[in-house]
């Protein structure tokens, strides 16, 4: 029989209306079944759909399932954000004033409160560990170049970068060229490619422009990613990269989000951006 259920969706890495990724969360989702969760993720035909549900670890203040309309993610940035921030708006507490602790596919992800230097609340996730990592290989990194339509020689540097959906990140020269890709998705096959390229000096309020491409799970491009960025920063940050940085993303798709990434003095890679409620009301599953 069918339930109703609150239901917000979250614009994400927002820099005004309508500007970020939305996200949308079914609040006390425990009854849901898998095949619910999906049909309701194809539905909205946004990159991701989170469900919340009561917390099976002591250590979490509540549980996230993360559904794209191909399937369900371990992880995932944009939604992680969201639900917190929606947790937070339908009255969740925390078990800590200053930070949320989700559990979700890849186990516990903190989730710590703050604010911008221009006073816009933000919420920043630590990124998790990274389940691959270091070079790619020769034949992956002919796969990457064929999907981007770029060559080989135009790749500055490949990594993987996966805390869990499963990327693969290849460095551009520049902002220009990432903007400039025009990708053959049916080349990507299995692959979640991200691409960075960084912005000369005074060429924009952000250090590099990030594009996410993941036709696999049924989304071509995604307008802005915290998994990728976060997986970048692990990679970049206090390296290529300086240690505090912001990312533009969505650029080519009409949006305007900003993704700040920030490596501590621990080592710990923090990604953190703005979250605001577009959609409130009930939804019957």
């Amino acid at each position: 029989m069918p339930h109703t259920h609150a239901f917000r969706q979250v614009d994400v890495f927002a820099t005004g209306p309508l500007t970020g990724n939305p996200v949308a969360v079914v609040h006390d989702a425990d009854d849901l079944d898998d095949a619910q969760m999906a049909a309701f993720a194809r539905w909205t035909n946004l990159s991701e759909t989170t469900f919340l549900l009561r917390p099976t670890d002591p250590g979490a203040d509540y549980r996230l399932r993360i559904w794209t309309p191909g399937g369900e993610l371990p992880f995932a940035g944009h939604p992680t954000l969201g639900t917190a921030h929606a947790w937070l708006e339908a009255g969740g507490t925390p078990r800590s004033a200053e930070r949320v602790v989700q559990e979700c596919g890849v186990g516990l992800v903190t989730v710590r409160r703050g604010t911008g230097d221009d006073g816009t609340a933000r919420l920043a996730f630590a990124a998790p560990p990274l389940r691959r990592s270091g070079p790619v290989g020769p034949e992956d990194l002919a796969r990457i170049a064929r999907g981007l339509r770029v060559r080989v020689a135009d790749i500055a540097d490949a990594a993987w970068v996966d805390n869990g959906p499963g990327w693969v990140a290849a460095r551009l020269d520049d902002a220009a060229a990432v903007l400039a890709v025009e990708p053959d998705l049916p080349a990507f096959g299995d692959l979640k490619i991200g691409v960075v390229g960084p912005y000369a000096p005074g060429e924009s309020d952000a250090a590099v422009e990030v594009r996410a491409f993941v036709p696999d799970i049924g989304v071509a491009e995604d307008p802005v990613t915290g998994s990728l960025n976060a997986g970048l920063g692990q990679w970049l940050a206090g390296g290529f990269l300086p240690a505090s940085y912001v990312a533009s993303q969505g650029t080519a798709l009409g949006r305007r989000g900003r993704v700040h990434v920030s490596l501590d003095a621990d080592g710990e890679v923090w990604v953190a951006g703005a979250a605001v409620t577009t959609v409130a009301g009930t939804v019957t599953l």
